[in-house]
């Protein structure tokens, strides 16, 4: 059966990984970013790989003018329609302190301008009674840490927002992908202090991949942040406070 698959944040470098891996499979796809520059480049490659469809289409989370033409675009495409969002932003929490308008826009790009889109994508996925939506959220998101707590509120609403369309779409025959990367060499990460065990774009494009297919609910990569977080969260309020992670 036919599928189009939406990347939004299509200039990711964990996007354009999934973005290759799909076009090698055949799949179609719309590519979905501000900088229509590098998302056509994007595309040629994608073309190149064998992708049924590969289109660069302009999207800003933080404009919701933006969102109804793609997913216009996608209805025009016969068979299943996915989505997959690698939509975020991730100033300094220091940044953030010295500028509190900041948390606006890291709210906007990483929860609510993603999961306002997805409600207006839901209705064609349910209509058509399949599909996969793949949010990327972070591990960020399961504790809130002092050194990035502004991100992490916004990567664990829209944690929350994923569990519930997942039960939403469940019902219609669709599914919903909670991702939660630890370290991933890409530039949002770029020069950040205390980075450990950092895996490639690729390694995580395949593991949300296989997340895809087993249809699970919630994707930890790589697969070792499951564990690391779950001590994380267990250690006692009065014993976190003290921490500086």
């Amino acid at each position: 059966m036919n599928e189009t698959w939406i990347i939004l944040g299509a200039t990711s470098s964990m996007a354009r990984a999934m973005a290759r891996r799909l076009a090698d499979d055949g799949k179609g796809l719309i590519l979905a970013a501000r900088d229509m520059k590098d998302v056509q480049a994007t595309a040629a490659d994608c073309a190149a790989r064998g992708a049924a469809l590969a289109e660069a289409v302009a999207f800003d989370a933080r404009d919701p003018k933006s969102f109804e033409a793609i997913i216009d675009r996608a209805a025009r495409e016969d068979g299943m329609v996915s989505c997959a969002v690698f939509v975020g932003s991730m100033p300094d929490q220091a940044d953030i302190s010295a500028d509190p308008s900041l948390v606006d826009g890291t709210v906007m790009d990483s929860f609510t301008g993603p999961a306002r889109f997805l409600e207006r994508l839901a209705p064609l996925m349910e209509e058509r009674g399949g599909g996969t939506v793949v949010g990327v959220g972070s591990v960020a998101g399961d504790r809130g840490r002092v050194g990035n707590y502004v991100y992490g509120a916004a990567k664990a609403g829209f944690h929350t927002y994923m569990s519930g369309l997942r039960n939403r779409l469940t019902r219609a025959g669709a599914h919903a992908v909670t991702v939660k990367p630890g370290f991933v060499d890409t530039a949002m990460t770029w020069g950040l202090e205390g980075m450990f065990l950092v895996a490639s774009p690729d390694d995580v494009a395949r593991d949300i991949l296989r997340g895809v297919e087993k249809k699970k609910n919630v994707v930890y990569t790589p697969f070792f942040w499951r564990y690391i977080m779950r001590i994380i969260k267990s250690v006692p309020e009065p014993i976190f406070k003290k921490l500086s992670i």
